[in-house]
């Protein structure tokens, strides 16, 4: 009987497929570039055909490795969802990791599973991970996370994600302790009051400061901090302002004390996952009801 490729040649070989880059391939596989290569040598020595062509201007696929990606893209997928559902038939809780963007604060993330468990399918759990973009991409890259909730910034890179848009986000400008009279927040306001902001090195530290560049504003800023709540607390104790979530403030239960902007803040909201995931078959049944959910809210 002809020796046959294992599940982990024929994925990286996948890998491979995708992306057309052995560096890349390596990277994605979690191993070394030396050990992917190997791997993609042994499978086509086992096969006795090549599947790859090997230059020192790259690499790329031969007609042959075209057809035979084709071939098993959807033997892998069935393979991963056969094992899916086998897992909920035998009663088995599937565990779904979400990274939640941590400056768009991962108590939105805590109400749709709640609503989620209660409607859904029981055997599905859920782990939730407070995460900064860099690390929360680096995680869904490496299959560490499944799904990622960020706001699609014009910094981040999501190459090779399913991206699903779930709602628009509007900031507002957020100072309980400020006596404000105005209806809306004017650039000129912005620039008087000291501001709290996120850590420097967030995508979203970068984002704010185009928006003040587009404002031709330098506004003081008095204090950076990790996380949404720490900067909501900060302004309640201090004479300072924010800019962040409406939709955040008021799933704390903060409905005042907060004003629109007069040149409108908003981020796209994203829900970002890998179809080759073994556990797509779960995570699309979570997506397509946050999707919903948001749909029937509009």
């Amino acid at each position: 009987m002809q020796e046959r490729p294992s599940i982990q040649q024929l994925e990286n070989f996948i890998i491979y497929g995708k992306v057309r880059n052995f560096a890349t391939a390596a990277h994605r596989a979690n191993i070394t570039q030396s050990a992917f290569s190997f791997q993609m040598k042994k499978l086509e020595e086992m096969l006795n055909i090549q599947l790859i062509t090997r230059s020192n201007r790259g690499s790329d696929l031969t007609r042959e490795g075209e057809f035979f990606l084709q071939k098993i893209i959807p033997i892998i997928d069935e393979l991963d969802e056969a094992i899916d559902e086998l897992q909920k038939f035998a009663g088995k809780a599937v565990y779904i990791n979400i990274g939640a963007l941590m400056s768009m604060g991962d108590i939105l993330m805590n109400r749709h599973i709640s609503y989620f468990k209660q409607h859904n399918d029981n055997n599905i759990c859920f782990n939730v991970y407070n995460l900064e973009a860099k690390s929360m991409l680096k995680k869904l890259d490496s299959g560490q996370i499944d799904i990622a909730s960020t706001f699609l910034l014009p910094q981040m890179h999501a190459d090779g994600c399913e991206k699903k848009l779930f709602c628009k986000d509007e900031f507002v400008y957020y100072a309980p302790c400020l006596d404000l009279t105005q209806d809306k927040i004017t650039a000129d306001i912005i620039q008087r009051y000291p501001l709290v902001t996120h850590s420097p090195d967030y995508f979203m530290t970068n984002s704010l400061e185009d928006y003040f560049v587009k404002l031709k504003i330098h506004p003081h800023i008095d204090a950076r901090l990790s996380t949404p709540y720490a900067i909501i607390h900060y302004c309640k104790h201090n004479k300072v302002a924010t800019l962040i979530s409406k939709r955040l403030l008021q799933e704390l239960g903060i409905t005042n004390d907060y004003y629109e902007l007069l040149e409108p803040l908003n981020f796209s909201s994203y829900l970002l996952y890998k179809h080759e995931n073994p556990k797509i078959k779960s995570m699309e049944i979570f997506v397509d009801y946050i999707l919903d959910l948001y749909q029937q809210n509009r």
